[in-house]
């Protein structure tokens, strides 16, 4: 840890300090979109936006990166997200936050890809797991700190927007300034969909569900907080609960994983997910129960990603792992579009705030009855012939599950020469 620490503290700050931006702008949106008069439904196309431009980047950014290299375009997306982030106060209508939110998911997926890159170049075979479960720490840190600055400034300012604008581009010093060498990049072409589905029909349908509760509390859980009369700390809080879940909750799940079929572990934990929803759903209105529910949902349905990948994994040849993955980031990503928009229009109707816990009781159902159903097709693959559970968080591209893919391989391999 200290190696990886010395030889990547640059990226791992700078990465910290982008994603407390991320995670400001994403919770503040939804704070002040309120205070502005703007309905559910204009608040969830705002931030279904932003997976429209996650998507977009994601499979743009290697191009970029190719014609123009990793240290221009990480400069000039980083000033561009600045940029965004202090035009949303000066121009709050619903069109132009919409426009907004596309430049700035596809910018900070931009970004991420470069990181990870960096981030893989620097790490070696002795020390990828504690990088990677690096990685994913300061990620999750950066979303809860975030929170935390909300409370320092009133929201119908301009103060709140100025902070994580001056964030993203202090976080460009650090990993401009120390990162060497700039690293070679490659990614691998995804696999068909149609195969894709061919080899694990439960991680295409299950990523794709996933992709839908995923952007759901993390785009519409300030609106629906703003919408259920919550303070401004109080949505801060709630907002932070469904990251700490994921924190405390995703090596648990993962160390079971590797233990018993995973596909019965996705019917558990979604059945636990589902629980959690109705949970607030039911007795939101009190608010250390409210917290109860994001906690279990936010620790639900973060590791299910890793586990999905993970089970998607155990029906595929090694070389084709990393190609499968760009193929499970896009379905994930084509949830996560449609997330917000169907949680925005369940919360405009007759349902109130009590929508958004509806869409991840339902989505959450449904995955949990498909792992069912997908059990009794065939045969569970023996434990000892599994691969390794990488933890691996939502918002990661397809460098980072690539990476992770390597270390869940090396791993697989170290563990059979043991034996």
């Amino acid at each position: 840890m200290i190696q990886v620490l010395s030889s990547a503290w640059a990226l791992l700050l700078g990465m910290c300090l982008l994603m407390v931006g991320n995670g400001m702008q994403g919770t503040l949106l939804g704070i002040r979109g309120a205070l502005e008069g703007f309905s559910t439904f204009e608040m969830s196309i705002v931030m279904s936006a932003y997976f429209v431009g996650f998507l977009g980047g994601s499979r743009l950014a290697p191009h970029m990166i190719r014609r123009v290299g990793h240290v221009r375009v990480f400069a000039a997306l980083a000033s561009l997200i600045s940029a965004v982030m202090i035009l949303y106060p000066t121009f709050p209508a619903v069109p132009l936050w919409a426009i907004g939110r596309v430049l700035i998911g596809f910018c900070f997926s931009a970004v991420y890809v470069t990181a990870e890159s960096w981030l893989n170049n620097a790490a070696d075979n002795s020390n990828r797991g504690q990088a990677l479960s690096l990685y994913m720490i300061v990620q999750t840190l950066g979303v809860v700190v975030a929170q935390a600055l909300l409370l320092a400034a009133d929201p119908s300012g301009y103060v709140l927007f100025v902070i994580p604008s001056v964030l993203v581009s202090v976080a460009v010093t650090p990993i401009l300034l120390t990162i060497s060498p700039t690293p070679a990049f490659d990614t691998t072409k995804p696999m068909s969909l149609r195969e894709l589905l061919g080899y694990s029909p439960l991680g295409c349908i299950g990523m794709f569900l996933l992709g839908g509760v995923f952007s759901a509390q993390f785009g519409m859980a300030p609106v629906y907080g703003a919408e259920a009369g919550l303070s401004v700390a109080q949505i801060s809080t709630f907002v932070a609960t469904f990251f700490v879940g994921a924190v405390v909750l995703q090596y648990p799940i993962g160390w079971v994983s590797d233990r018993m079929d995973r596909r019965a572990l996705v019917v558990i934990v979604s059945a636990i997910g589902a629980a959690g929803s109705v949970l607030g759903m039911t007795l939101g209105g009190v608010f250390w129960l409210l917290l109860v529910s994001a906690f279990i949902v936010g620790g639900m349905s973060n590791p299910l990603y890793s586990l999905l990948i993970a089970h998607t994994n155990d029906f595929l040849q090694h070389e084709d792992m990393a190609a499968a993955s760009g193929g499970l980031i896009f379905i994930n990503g084509l949830g996560a579009i449609l997330g917000p928009v169907i949680t925005g229009w369940m919360m405009g109707t007759a349902l109130g705030p009590g929508g958004f816990y509806l869409f991840t009781t339902i989505l959450f159902a449904i995955l949990a009855a498909y792992a069912a159903y997908r059990a009794t097709r065939r045969p569970a693959v023996p434990v000892d012939e599994t691969g390794s559970y990488v933890a691996i968080y939502p918002t990661a591209t397809s460098v980072a599950v690539e990476y992770a893919q390597e270390y869940a391989i090396e791993s697989e391999q170290d563990g059979e020469n043991a034996r």
